[in-house]
């Protein structure tokens, strides 16, 4: 069994701990209520997460996340005025983008060639979109594969659009690579210019690293804009690689997110762990 199809059980044991969070419910009653033994558990979660259970129950708790906020709030203004992307990106994936301009949006993108694939990343599902220049949507899918596709078809209504899973599963490779390696990736942007302002300053911040939506209004320049912010967050098309999954609650509370709160929380264990594995490796 591969980190990938360790998903459902990652998500089915953040769905018990959220519902059973008061209790603070053990290793062997969160093995329990996911089928499993308690040395299973603990293999999925080391392999998946590349950190052991505690830990990772560690990361999932709200005094986690604040304190999380709190290290953000003493990085943030150096890393995002910098104007580049953070060091340490996970996998060194470096990341570049683009904005697709005001005729092509109004052209419903005719004459552009998109393809299209559905392929398994590390949390379940994904449909990955892309243009000749790079790739234009990533979304998360549970048992709305058809609600994704319509999604993608109606936001470039004029394209050429074509299916290619094999080059799907390349990407989702690339981007969730088992073994971490070194690459390159190019975004293609559809949005206003607030919404691109915040996604660009999303990518700027270090994986692992958290942010409340009041802080990245502050870091913008637009400290009242926090509803504005939000709404750009939620608008994001390129799940994970725009890494709205980083932005919380200033309670610490995880809050919503447009492919499933659990999936969101799996997303930022995940990173985090991984993240930590990969300093603990730079360091040696």
């Amino acid at each position: 069994m591969n980190s990938e199809q360790h998903y459902s059980t990652v998500a089915r044991a953040i769905e018990f701990i959220h519902s059973q969070a008061r209790q603070q419910p053990t290793l062997a009653e969160i093995a329990a209520a996911v089928d499993s033994s308690e040395s299973h558990l603990q293999r999925v979660f080391s392999s998946w997460a590349g950190i052991s259970p505690k830990r990772f129950l560690q990361y999932l708790t709200k005094e986690y996340a604040r304190q999380a906020l709190q290290r953000s709030g003493d990085l943030l203004s150096v890393t995002l005025d910098s104007g580049l992307s953070s060091p340490g990106r996970l996998h060194d994936l470096m990341i570049s983008c683009e904005a697709m301009t005001p005729g092509e949006i109004k052209n419903g993108a005719k004459g552009m060639r998109i393809g299209y694939g559905f392929a398994m990343t590390p949390f379940g599902h994904a449909l990955i979109g892309w243009t000749e220049r790079g790739i234009c949507y990533l979304a998360f899918c549970s048992d709305d594969e058809a609600t994704r596709l319509h999604e993608l078809k109606s936001q470039w209504p004029a394209a050429d659009i074509s299916e290619d899973c094999g080059t799907a599963v390349q990407y989702a490779n690339q981007i969730f690579p088992y073994t971490p390696q070194p690459g390159k990736l190019h975004l293609v942007l559809r949005g206003t210019n607030f919404q691109i302002k915040v996604w660009e300053a999303l990518m700027k911040l270090m994986p692992g690293e958290r942010i409340s939506y009041g802080q990245l209004a502050h870091q913008l320049g637009m400290p009242n804009a926090q509803r504005a912010v939000g709404s750009a967050v939620a608008k994001n098309n390129i799940g994970f690689l725009i890494p709205c999954h980083r932005v919380i609650k200033g309670t610490g509370d995880s809050g919503n997110y447009r492919w499933g709160c659990e999936r969101k929380q799996a997303i930022q264990v995940w990173e985090t762990g991984h993240s930590n594995i990969q300093m603990d490796a730079d360091t040696q």
